[in-house]
């Protein structure tokens, strides 16, 4: 498939101000507000244009699948650091961007907008245009192509996008200690500021769980240091916590909404209604809750401490599912979108109803 099929949908879509949804495999549909218009499939524009495995760096179309990246990658025993989700097979790198979801090595190695080095993007008038590059050196004034990530495809269609990648780890080895919600914190806080090799955590009904990568020396002296119990198959643990298979996630019973809290990572326990279950070394926080939980009153407590808070499933989202914006912010949001996509097609209202 070439470009050309895309730049005739969207040309026409900014003629007759006909909304266009962007999707690629649709596993992250459920993400953010409900998406709406015509259908603009990316699947089709995939493959990886250039790897360059000494210089860590790859590059592909919106479309292609993350298997089959991450597959690439694994064959020179490299990966994406940042361990993104991807709550479904069909998953795709645009997608990916798009949505700026990160794994447990978040707090570790950055999220994904760390990593994006450049992006091909056709916006709302059908021309294609180039931001950053294939280095670091590369980006200069605002960085759009970064800007891109998280956006939900809101300012256009990605259609290549170019990112860092990184060795893996020669050594993991994963450590579980009991622990109480404050005490998790506490430890998590106090090992945050060692130089210890921890890639991951998570605090859930009694259970700290940390995850030790790198150099075999560093975490042989780091296990020796922290003690803990050995987790025994590691691998499927984090992969569970990715995810979100991990039963903590589930959200069939009375407590039907999750909430995705962000919040500085020396906060104490919160006194909201619900479980929660505690990643990023203190700083993500998911709160497990009913589904008539007082959005507002969520928020507001968060913001108190400098936080905030996303719906990320279930409950009803006409309370909005992102933090809502402060005025003079939302303007920025507001202008971007207009110099992007002057006549408003690409999936309108999925972040916030008027943009």
């Amino acid at each position: 498939m070439d470009t050309q099929q895309f730049r005739d949908q969207i040309t026409a879509a900014s003629a007759e101000r006909r909304p266009l949804r962007i999707r690629g495999g649709g596993s992250k549909d459920w993400y953010g507000q409900q998406p709406h218009g015509e259908l603009l499939d990316t699947r089709a524009y995939s493959g990886i244009i250039d790897y360059e495995p000494t210089e860590l760096v790859i590059t592909a179309r919106c479309g292609t699948p993350l298997d089959e990246i991450e597959a690439a990658l694994a064959s020179r025993n490299q990966a994406l650091a940042f361990e993104p989700p991807h709550y479904g097979a069909g998953a795709t790198l645009g997608g990916m961007v798009a949505c700026g979801l990160s794994g447990p090595s978040r707090q570790a190695v950055g999220a994904v907008r760390d990593f994006v080095l450049g992006a091909v993007l056709m916006d709302g008038r059908g021309d294609t245009l180039r931001f950053g590059g294939q280095v670091m050196k590369n980006v200069a004034g605002y960085d759009v192509s970064r800007l891109l990530t998280g956006a939900l495809g809101t300012l256009g269609l990605m259609l290549e996008i170019s990112l860092k990648v990184l060795p893996r780890p020669v050594a993991v080895s994963s450590r579980r200690f009991a622990a109480t919600e404050a005490e998790a914190i506490g430890r998590l806080n106090e090992w945050g500021g060692q130089p210890l090799p921890i890639s991951a955590s998570c605090w859930s009904d009694g259970v700290l769980t940390i995850r030790l990568s790198g150099a075999q020396a560093a975490v042989s002296a780091a296990e020796k240091k922290l003690g803990g119990e050995t987790v025994v198959d590691d691998h499927a643990f984090w992969h569970s916590l990715r995810e979100q298979t991990h039963a903590f996630f589930d959200i069939q019973g009375p407590q039907k909404a999750l909430w995705r809290l962000s919040v500085p990572s020396v906060t104490p326990p919160l006194a909201l209604p619900g479980a929660t279950l505690i990643e990023w070394g203190g700083a993500q926080r998911w709160l497990r809750t009913g589904a008539d939980a007082d959005a507002g009153k969520i928020r507001s407590a968060l913001a108190g401490i400098g936080g905030h808070a996303t719906l990320y499933r279930g409950a009803d989202k006409s309370v909005g599912v992102f933090q809502p914006l402060a005025p003079a912010v939302a303007q920025i949001h507001r202008n971007l979108k207009a110099s992007f996509d002057p006549a408003g097609i690409f999936n309108p209202g999925r972040m916030y109803p008027d943009f």
